[in-house]
Formats: structure tokens, sequence, C-alpha cells
């Protein structure tokens, strides 16, 4: 009888698991890393690249909806990080990074998307949307609705609740919001329901409209 595979809890050594997973995947095919962004990665690569491409995710989307205990909040007061679930498709850009840079950026990027492996690194279908339509594969970060950091829907008092409050490492989840809507708008991206949420926390006075 074939044994089951135990799943990883999140954590430490599932974050390890993945990075080493994703890493032997990138290395099988031999080419350059490419690298899909949508939030933060936008406005702070923190990384060099050697292009960067406006692209679209063809099968999922953007949504302020995962949980987040350290980068944007506390365990004490969880904030929000963006994560891709899902359904329709997602504007953002692709980064090719050389080869030789490849597994240094992996590792950065893991110290810092994946200090509790709670995301799903997955390589995703993407058209270019700058000079000629190509179809690409390009790593990024997704999130199972099935994740005990999922939030599902949440509702205004919510949202402003968690606005108001969470914050960690990296700042407070409403300024990454904002961050991310103004640097999606310096790339030429609107995105309605960050714009809504911004919005919202500019008519009650928590910052400034956009």
């Amino acid at each position: 009888m074939a044994s089951l595979a135990i799943p990883i809890p999140h954590g430490p050594a599932r974050s390890a698991h993945l990075l080493q997973r994703t890493a032997r995947e990138w290395r099988d095919g031999g080419e350059d890393l490419l690298l899909f962004a949508y939030g933060s990665l936008i406005w702070r690569p923190e990384f060099e690249y050697a292009e960067a491409l406006h692209a679209r995710v063809l099968g999922y989307h953007r949504v302020l909806r995962m949980r987040s205990s350290v980068n944007r909040g506390s365990p004490q007061q969880p904030g929000l990080v963006l994560a891709l679930v899902s359904g329709g498709s997602c504007r953002g850009l692709v980064y090719r990074i050389p080869r030789n840079a490849g597994e240094e950026t992996l590792e950065r990027l893991w110290a810092r998307e994946m200090p509790n492996g709670v995301y799903e690194p997955r390589w995703l279908n993407c058209m270019t949307e700058t000079g000629e339509p190509r179809r690409l594969r390009a790593l990024a970060f997704t999130l199972s609705r099935q994740s005990p950091h999922w939030t599902g829907t949440l509702h205004e008092p919510e949202l402003l609740h968690i606005f108001r409050h969470a914050q960690g490492r990296y700042g407070t989840t409403l300024d990454y919001l904002l961050r991310t809507v103004q640097g999606l708008r310096e790339q030429g991206i609107r995105d309605k329901e960050l714009e809504r949420q911004a919005h919202l926390a500019a008519q009650h006075g928590l910052c400034a409209p956009l």
C-alpha cells in the first residue's frame, strides 16, 4: 500500500520545503528566473532584475484578504497583505532575473515573503503587455481559500479596525495598501477594489485622499 504524504504545517519547515521545491523546479527549466509581481514587489522589489514587463496573469486575481501576523500585523492584531487567489486575471509586472542571480534572489524573497510558509508558490501563465504579446510562466505567491490565513469577505467595520490598529515589522496595513495603490497607478494599473478600500480609509480620516 502506498504511503500518504503528510502535509507540512505552516512554519519554517514548510517554508524551507517550498523553497527547495521551487528552486529545483526553476533549475530544471534551465532559464532565467521569471517572477510575477502584483503588490509590494512592484514598488519595493529589493533585488536586481534585467527586465520588467507589464503582464497579466491568467486564472488568478489580486485581493487584500490574507492575514499577516508578521509583516503588516502582529499575533495580537493581525493585519492584511495581498495574495493571488483563483479566478479572473491580474495585471502586474514580470521581472526577469538573470540565471546567475536566481538562487540568491529566491532566498531573499523567501526571507521576506515566506517566513512562515503561508503562501503557495506557483508557476503561472502570463501574457505580456509590453511590445509583442508573449506567453510566459512566472513564479507567483498564491493563496488557497482553504488556508487558515484566508479571511474571506471583510466588512467595512472590520477593514477600518485593521487600518487603524494593525502594524508589523514592515509597517501598517494601511500604509501597505496606499503604497500599493500608488505603485500600481505609476505602472498604469488601476485596481478598483484596492482603490475603494483606500477611499474608505480616507473617508474616515485615516489618510489623505490619493
